[in-house]
């Protein structure tokens, strides 16, 4: 069954409302301090000789300037949490879906599964070790293509070196890929999962899979 996290927009939307409540208060406090220093000055003022009012219509204006920016600060946040609900709306659509992903986690299902990975230039050797959460060695995989003009797909049968079935359950990757030197190459690794939940981390929508690993929604590379 799929479960929803509670939004991060509820979240940053807090924080943004808690902000702006703070300034636009601190703006009322300078308003109502500036209000009570014109009352008193022209209560108090020389009949004869009236005050200027440059300097306070100087202060009003900057206090008018400010007022602008917070409601325009304000303006801005609800667009930007209302953009943000709206990219949480769609990540939803995304439950009980296979998406490709980089990612070094896959998911043995009825004997089977399969990875990609896509060397940043042509290398000497690549093989693939298969291994359970523990670390422990499940498969390895040699003499896999070495080219870097494409990603490459590996299909692992869900076996050990013995021949012998292993059981269903999520396994990590690592791809080894060297160069003539035995020198280790940059590579990228892709796996495929299905998402079971949209989870929040920081404010930001992740999407938890079935494989264990957890995904930004804009590293999606394929949906099937």
């Amino acid at each position: 069954m799929t479960t929803l996290s509670p939004t991060s927009a509820a979240s940053a939307q807090t924080a943004q409302t808690s902000a702006a409540e703070t300034s636009r208060n601190k703006l009322d406090a300078d308003y109502q301090s500036f209000l009570k220093l014109l009352i008193a000055q022209v209560s108090n003022q020389d009949p004869l000789e009236p005050m200027d009012s440059t300097a306070f219509v100087s202060q009003l204006a900057q206090l008018t300037q400010v007022e602008q920016s917070i409601t325009t600060n304000e303006t801005l946040s609800k667009i930007e949490t209302r953009l943000s609900e709206a990219g949480s709306r769609s990540d939803v659509m995304l439950l009980g879906r296979e998406v490709l992903v980089p990612s070094d986690q896959l998911s043995l299902r009825d004997g089977k599964a399969a990875f990609s990975y896509s060397l940043s230039e042509g290398a000497s050797r690549v093989s693939a070790r298969i291994l359970t959460s523990d670390g422990t060695l499940v498969r390895k995989i040699d003499d896999l293509p070495v080219t870097s003009d494409a990603r490459h797909q590996v299909v692992w049968d869900g076996r050990d070196p013995d021949g012998l079935p292993v059981p269903d359950g999520s396994f990590r990757v690592e791809i080894a890929a060297t160069d003539a030197d035995d020198e280790a190459m940059s590579h990228v690794t892709f796996a495929s999962g299905q998402v079971e939940r949209l989870a929040f981390r920081d404010g930001w929508p992740m999407l938890a899979l079935d494989t264990g690993a957890e995904v930004s929604p804009d590293s999606v590379i394929s949906i099937e």
